[in-house]
């Protein structure tokens, strides 16, 4: 069932430090995008990533591409 309500989460790999995002990725099947927010302000502002876009930047961050912060 999809709604148009994002459900956000916050990675398990966050160590709760404050510096996280939160993204709604049941929002992908019914609008193809996946929205991303700053997990201190959630009243603020959202930036809606493409789908295809976001899948590319999580296999990115997986294969090490843009090394260690």
């Amino acid at each position: 069932m999809t709604t148009d309500s994002p459900r956000w989460f916050t990675s398990s790999y966050s160590n709760n430090g404050g510096a996280c995002v939160e993204v709604a990725a049941n929002l992908v099947a019914a609008h193809g995008v996946v929205p991303v927010r700053d997990s201190k302000n959630p009243g603020g502002p959202v930036l809606d990533v493409a789908a295809p876009a976001f899948a590319s930047f999580v296999a990115g961050v997986r294969a090490g591409r843009f090394g260690a912060l």
